[in-house]
Order: structure tokens, then C-alpha cells, then sequence
């Protein structure tokens, strides 16, 4: 039998295999969106996290609202390394709508999760239509659906939709697919090709401005050039000399330069911090691969974060064995080329749209990260929608039942995932329990527990921090904490010494050394560490508190208000700044204004005794002066 003729039965089996059903096209991608958006409603009941949302939203009045000075902000900060100005509007919408409160954050991320699965289902359609023409069209949406939620619903998702942070992800995956259905749209339609190509290149750049991981989408419009277009061919892709050839490249020239714009920017200006030697990076690059894919198809033991070792040996026996897996995909791909286009095509695509996430450029303390495979994950869900529906000669039921077994597997584990992000303490015991010598993770237990007033068992995290971890600045500056909680301050201040020895712009170990000279009473040392820890960090909350109640200590508590403040303006939040301005303002004899910032000290916590305390005390003293007065007058 021919191969031609081959193909034929192929396509009529792929024709006759279509599952009737009077569905309307149109009722798929709501579905599918419906679908994914209940899912992850469990993530509402989400809060911040003490994984950089501190910093980026608890901490940082900038982007709270969408008036001139946020948008300003917006649009030329590269706060903690990303230049993100339109993922920062939506984030400031949210406070417009929802303030402080997380589960409106939460519901925003869902939603543009939920949108992203819709356009991936109209997309991954559009694609298979074009790979099998032959396919049944019914066909085509239950294989697009399946794709759309394999990459929804599974667990490696859950880190970049229910971490407030990583809104950038979800927002800019919006623009990529956008961008490549109005591309793929400008490349059928004639007749309204130069608007639907200009809108491809608008959307492109508000990826861009999303996340600039989307700068990959260059290499993936050659790719779908190559497959399944086939504009791009072994004969005529290195024809120059072609016209079409050249409009071809031509084409891609205006998303290559935004491309090359923003990774200039991302890598140079933006000064990334110290990089791993060449091979380090090698070996780094081949594991995280090799760690994507294999968490791709067996998603267990998944972790917030995923440490990087303090000395990579790229000889060493796993990354021989990751250097050996990467060598045989490639051989592979090369050989099936030609016998299986489509397969090869995803499995470029998901490696393409990886590599700037693959330790290139190292940005984090992380050999790798769940929602590094955000953007990449549609390749590999395209592969097994087409698998499944397209390719596979299994019969109508088994294909059903064997995607919904899948699918419910996935939404198990999906589940289980989104409650790792719950509270910071959830997600440090599971970086912990994944990774029980991870200094990082000790870290950020201890920092957790002495924030709740936990001091003996953050001081056991903050030592195993530092026994895991002797060089991370963290590491010491908690065990310093702990050594001051337990009333050793010059302990803690020489693990803040070590802190800063390490890190010297370390803020944090400034201002704790500030907390353990105060206690020592050395009070100018203690004022020169809490002003240069707002020195090096502006929006200080803690910092700004801490220098304010020195300055009452010092009973110059004009020049302390202005310190509380600036913290309430940083973190509204801060019941501690609430409850020392009215201690300032008491001590003045204003007990009416204290007495107001203490209920709203005790509103934000309610169990605030001390500041229950301080009312009474107000009011005893407000008492007395009023008779005072009053006898002076009778006199």
C-alpha cells in the first residue's frame, strides 16, 4: 500500500472516529473556560505570602491605584529585577477594586487563567484544522478542549495563577496566544491581513510589557512557518532570493526586534545578580529541561521552590545523566522530522519557549520553578489533545474515558497544589518537606515563626538555616533574630555582622542590628543602623517604626510621628505604628488623638491587650487633666 493511500485511511479512520453530538462550536471554549475558573476558586480562600508578596504589594504603596504617580512608577521601576508596567495596572486596578484584601487578587489571576485556557482551546483548533485538514471538525474541538485543560488544569499551573506575584504570567500567556491567533489570522485573510498582522505586533509588545518571557514568540512563528503552515520548507527557508522566502522573514523582522529590545533590557539593565560559570549553566539548563518535561507527564513532589545547590558540578553523575537524556530527545526530533512532523514540532516549541527559563540567565535562588513551564506547557497539552483525538486508533469511549481519568487526575493534584500556597506557613512546611536541608526554606519558616511570636522554634529553623546554608545572608540575619528574641543581642548582632558580610545592602540585618543595640542601649548606633536600612530600602515599614519609637525613647516624639506615619503610608496595615503614634501623642497630652490611633490599632488586631491597656490609661489621664483644668479654673 502507497504511503498516500496510508494516509488516506488515516484521515478517513480520524473522520469516522468523530463523536456525534449536537454541540455548538461556540459552547466549547466557554466550557472549558467555566471549567478551569471553578477549579481554582479554592484559591480565593488564598492570603499573601511571605514569598516576595510582601515586598510587592504589603510593602509597596506604589502600586495601589492608577492615579499619575502609580502609573509613573508603573512604567519605569524594575522592582526586584522585572520591568512589568502593564501586569502592575492590573494589579493596581485590583487595590482600586478589592484594597488589601488577597481574595480579589486571587479572582483576577483565576479569571485571566480561565480566558487563557478559552484562547489556547480557539488556538490549538485552529492549529490541528490546519495539520489534519481531514480531521472531523467535532473532532477537532474535543481534541483543542482536551488540550486547553491538560495545560489548565495541571498542577505545575497552580504556582503561576494562585501566587499574587506571578500575575505576570498569566497576563502576558494572554497576549502571547492572542498574538499568535491574529498572526495565524493575518496569514489566512487576505483582505484584512495588515490589520490582524499590526495587531499581532501590538499584542506581542503587551506581552511583552506583561512578562518579557514572551519574547520567544519570534522563534515560535517561524516554527508554526515550518509546521503546520509548511510556508518554510527544506528547499526554499535558506532561498533568500525567494520573494515569498523573504516576506516570510521580513514578517517576523518587527517581533524580532521587540524581542531583542527587551532581552537587551532584561539582561542589561537590569543588572542580574551574580552569574553561574559556562558550564554551571550547562548543567543547570540540561536538569531544569529534563526536570519540566519529567514533571510535565509525573507532576509529584511538587514545591514552591526548588533550591539551587551551592556549588554546581557539571560532571557530576545527575547532570551526566540529564546531558545524556537531552542528547537522545535531540537525535530523536532529527530523525523523526519527517515520519512525525507534528510531534517534533511540539517538542521544539516547548524547548524554544523554555530556554530563556532555563538558567541562561540565573535570576533567583531556584535551579528551576514550577511556573517557569507557564508559557512552554501549551506545546506539550497541544501534543496530547492531538494524541488523544487525532492520531491514537482507539474507540470513541476509550478516549473519553482514558481523557476524563486524565483530567480528573490532574484536578486532584490541582487541588492539593493550590492549598501549598494557602498561608506562608503551608508554603514553607512544603518547601521544607520536598526539600528538608533547603537553608531557604528554614529561613523562611523562622522569619514566619518570630513574626508570630513563635521565638524556641523559629530559633531551631534559623539554626538549620545556617547549618544548610552558611553562606546565605537570610540564613543569619534570622538566626541573629532569634539570638536577640532570647536575650543574647550581642549574639545576634554578630550574626548580623556575618549577615552583612555577606550581603552588605542587606536592610533587614541593618535594621535588626539596630533592634539589638537599642536593647543593649546603644541608641545612637541603633539610629544610625535603622537610617541606613530606610537608606537602602525607603519603604521600610519596620524600619520606620523602629527609628520612631528611638526617637520617644529619646522623648523627641515630634520627630518620631512623622516615622509612623510613613510606615501606615507603606503598610496600612501596621498596628504597631498605630499603637506607638498614640504612645507619642499621649506623652504629648493628646490623649483624644491617641486614644483614636489605639482603637485603630486593636481594629486591625483585635487581640491587641497592650493597646486595650493604653486606652484605659489615655482615658484615666485625659480624666485627670479635664479636672485639673477644671479646678485651676474654679480657682
Amino acid at each position: 500500500m502507497s504511503k498516500r493511500s496510508k494516509r488516506a485511511k488515516r484521515a478517513e479512520a480520524v473522520q469516522a472516529s468523530a463523536p456525534e453530538s449536537a454541540l455548538p462550536s461556540w459552547v466549547f471554549p466557554i466550557a472549558v473556560a467555566a471549567i478551569v475558573f471553578v477549579v481554582f476558586l479554592p484559591a480565593l480562600r488564598n492570603d499573601f505570602v511571605s514569598w516576595d508578596d510582601e515586598h510587592n504589594f504589603l510593602e509597596n504603596p506604589h502600586y495601589r491605584g492608577l492615579g499619575l504617580s502609580n502609573l509613573h512608577w508603573m512604567w519605569t521601576t524594575f522592582h526586584l529585577g522585572h520591568y512589568v508596567p502593564l501586569s502592575w495596572m492590573t494589579l493596581g486596578l485590583d487595590y482600586k477594586l478589592w484594597g488589601m484584601d488577597p481574595a480579589g487578587y486571587h479572582a483576577t489571576s483565576v479569571l485571566i487563567h480561565a480566558v487563557n485556557s478559552a484562547l489556547l482551546f480557539l488556538l490549538a483548533r485552529q492549529l490541528f484544522r490546519r495539520a489534519i485538514p481531514a480531521a472531523a471538525r467535532r473532532t477537532t474541538d474535543w481534541a483543542a478542549a482536551f488540550s486547553a485543560l491538560v495545560f489548565a488544569l495541571h498542577p505545575l499551573r497552580v504556582e503561576s495563577v494562585v501566587w499574587i506575584t506571578e500575575r505576570r504570567d498569566v497576563l502576558s500567556l494572554f497576549f502571547y496566544l492572542a498574538s499568535v491567533m491574529a498572526w495565524l489570522r493575518s496569514v489566512s485573510d487576505e483582505t484584512h491581513r495588515a490589520r490582524f498582522y499590526w495587531a499581532a505586533v501590538a499584542l506581542f509588545l503587551c506581552a511583552l510589557l506583561s512578562k518579557a518571557t514572551a519574547m520567544t514568540l519570534p522563534a515560535v512563528l517561524l516554527l508554526l512557518d515550518v509546521y503546520p503552515l509548511r510556508r518554510l520548507t527544506a528547499s526554499n527557508w535558506r532561498d533568500v532570493r525567494s520573494a515569498q522566502t523573504r516576506a516570510i522573514y521580513l514578517e517576523i523582522l518587527p517581533f524580532a526586534l521587540l524581542s531583542l529590545g527587551f532581552i537587551i533590557l532584561s539582561i542589561v539593565a537590569l543588572h542580574p545578580p551574580a552569574q553561574l560559570s559556562f558550564g554551571a549553566k550547562i548543567a543547570v539548563s540540561a536538569y531544569s529541561l529534563c526536570f519540566y518535561l519529567l514533571k510535565s507527564f509525573v507532576p509529584t513532589g511538587l514545591s514552591p521552590l526548588y533550591q539551587m545547590p551551592e556549588h554546581v558540578d557539571p560532571f557530576d553523575g545527575v547532570y551526566i545523566a540529564c546531558y545524556a537524556v537531552v542528547v537522545a530527545l535531540i537525535v530523536g526530533a532529527v530523525m523523526l522530522r519527517k515520519r512525525m512532523p507534528g510531534l517534533v514540532a511540539g517538542f521544539v516549541g516547548f524547548v524554544l519557549i523554555s530556554l530563556p527559563m532555563l538558567g541562561i540567565v540565573q535570576n533567583g535562588p531556584q535551579i528551576a520553578a514550577d511556573r517557569y513551564t507557564y508559557h512552554s506547557a501549551p506545546a506539550l497539552a497541544l501534543l496530547a489533545g492531538a494524541a488523544l483525538f487525532l492520531v491514537l486508533q482507539l474507540p470513541q469511549w476509550t478516549r473519553f474515558t482514558l481523557g476524563g481519568v486524565v483530567l480528573a487526575a490532574l484536578t486532584i493534584a490541582t487541588f492539593g497544589q493550590t492549598y501549598v500556597w494557602h498561608d506562608s506557613e503551608v508554603l514553607w512546611g512544603r518547601v521544607i518537606q520536598v526539600e528538608p536541608m533547603s537553608s531557604l526554606g528554614h529561613s523562611g519558616y523562622a522569619s514566619l515563626l518570630f513574626q508570630e511570636d513563635r521565638v524556641p522554634e523559629g530559633l531551631d529553623h534559623a539554626r538549620r538555616a545556617v547549618e544548610f546554608g552558611p553562606n546565605l545572608p537570610e540564613a543569619h540575619n534570622d538566626l541573629g533574630v532569634g539570638l536577640t528574641r532570647t536575650d543574647d543581642p550581642a549574639g545576634g548582632i554578630k550574626e548580623y555582622q556575618r549577615a552583612l558580610a555577606l550581603k552588605p545592602s542587606d536592610e533587614e540585618a541593618e535594621n535588626n542590628w539596630g533592634v539589638a543595640d537599642a536593647q543593649l542601649g546603644n541608641l545612637a548606633d541603633a539610629r544610625k543602623h535603622y537610617e541606613r536600612a530606610i537608606e537602602l530600602r525607603p519603604d521600610y515599614a519596620d524600619a520606620h517604626v523602629n527609628l520612631g519609637n528611638l526617637l520617644v525613647r529619646e522623648l523627641k516624639q515630634a520627630e518620631a510621628i512623622p516615622h509612623y506615619a510613613e510606615a501606615l503610608r507603606i503598610r496600612p496595615d501596621e498596628a504597631d505604628a498605630h499603637f506607638n503614634w498614640g504612645v507619642a501623642l499621649a506623652q504629648q497630652g493628646k490623649y483624644d488623638d491617641a486614644i483614636a490611633h489605639f482603637r485603630d490599632a486593636i481594629e486591625l488586631r483585635p487581640n491587641f491587650e497592650l493597646a486595650k491597656q493604653y486606652i484605659e490609661r489615655a482615658t484615666r489621664l485625659k480624666a485627670a487633666k479635664q479636672d485639673s483644668v477644671a479646678s485651676a479654673a474654679s480657682r
